[in-house]
């Protein structure tokens, strides 16, 4: 019977991150760098108020886009700490980011309508758009620094194109969008009228002191559909809570999609929520500054080359010069040498790794170890 499902969903893989990932943890004495999750535990005070909303019995049906002092919390906090004029009304709590970029992509494409996308970029964008009935275009930034110009942007937008996803601090490179890269994304937009999703659920995990966001030019906040997420910044990945920020008219449409997709996230959760845009990042982000230092200074030393990360917490070295695939590479780095990570290929870039640094100093320097004794058997 599968030939006569939705070739939409038949016609994709299943995630190549949790295959590497179940491969390292299957694998004896390997040490598994493959998850992109905070070991930090969710704040005392988020988890004390959800307890306290169990208590009070709201466990009943929520508003479908998030209660309103929850969506008041959030307009709020994105005037106060980005400068951005949204309104609670123009705001949709969502299940995750995920449910976020669902919601967005599956509002905005039309059958055939193209989706670009600068590579390495998190594989999820590929197959939300294609279950969005939309066209994956690819554009590559590997032998840009990882960087935006206007000729390769310019090389791939057609009368198709409808949008271009952002992600910056990036996965899986950990790079921030140059000014220059930003204002080739700006143009392109004005020129072709196109939708800018700004996927900034790391934003808070940056380490540059001049980071913004394209969502900071307000003046085409008609077309900026913005992304967050509570997972990275508060350590609350298991909650899968995220939001949507855009303009009202685009907003009324995409509440459509969220209010038939999961009805409503977690009555209970909510205030927790607004708990935790009250939380100070500043201990966390320090610590993934420090193990990026580590880590890079490792890589160094086993001649590896590797862009600097400006946030998140990945680093994407290439393995280019050993000349194997990067799906060949890590299976033989997990069986002979005990180290996980996932292939760039399931990012659209071949040649390359990702190295998630969100794990113990122990695990880390352990990790770094046997990844150097791997190497020397190259």
């Amino acid at each position: 019977m599968k030939e006569r499902m939705n070739p939409a969903v038949t016609g994709i893989a299943m995630s190549g991150i949790r295959a590497y990932s179940a491969m390292a943890k299957a694998t004896p004495g390997c040490v598994a760098l493959t998850i992109g999750e905070p070991d930090f535990n969710t704040p005392d005070a988020v988890k004390e108020r959800a307890k306290q909303d169990l208590d009070a019995n709201l466990t009943h049906y929520p508003e479908g886009n998030g209660e309103p002092y929850l969506r008041e919390a959030i307009a709020k906090f994105e005037q106060e700490k980005n400068g951005y004029d949204y309104t609670p009304d123009e705001v949709i709590v969502t299940a995750g980011a995920t449910g976020a970029l669902f919601c967005a992509l599956c509002g905005i494409l039309a059958p055939g309508d193209e989706v670009v996308v600068p590579t390495p970029a998190f594989g999820l964008y590929e197959t939300i758009i294609a279950i969005s009935r939309g066209v994956y275009v690819p554009m590559p930034t590997q032998d840009d620094h990882f960087q935006i110009t206007a000729e390769r942007l310019r090389a791939v937008i057609t009368e198709k194109t409808k949008a271009i996803i952002l992600t910056s601090p990036n996965n899986p490179t950990g790079c921030v969008y140059s000014e220059e890269s930003l204002q080739a994304v700006r143009a392109a937009a004005k020129e072709h009228d196109l939708f800018v999703l700004c996927d900034d659920v790391y934003a808070q995990l940056s380490y540059t002191e001049n980071y913004h966001s394209f969502a900071s030019y307000r003046d085409l906040r008609d077309r900026i559909i913005l992304i967050q997420s509570f997972s990275k910044p508060y350590a609350m990945t298991g909650w899968r809570v995220g939001y949507l920020c855009a303009d009202a008219p685009v907003r009324a449409e995409l509440q459509k999609v969220n209010q038939n997709c999961i009805v409503s996230i977690n009555a209970f959760v909510q205030h927790a929520c607004v708990t935790a845009l009250g939380c100070d990042v500043t201990e966390m982000r320090e610590t993934y500054r420090r193990r990026r230092d580590f880590i890079l200074g490792r890589l160094a030393e086993m001649g590896m080359e590797v862009e600097k990360p400006e946030g998140a917490f990945y680093v994407f070295p290439s393995i280019a010069k050993y000349g194997m695939s990067s799906e060949e590479f890590c299976t033989r780095m997990i069986k002979e040498g005990g180290v996980g990570a996932v292939p760039g290929v399931f990012f659209s870039a071949e040649g390359y790794i990702r190295l998630s640094y969100c794990y113990s100093d122990e695990e880390l320097r352990t990790a770094m170890d046997k990844m150097e004794a791997f190497l020397k058997t190259l």
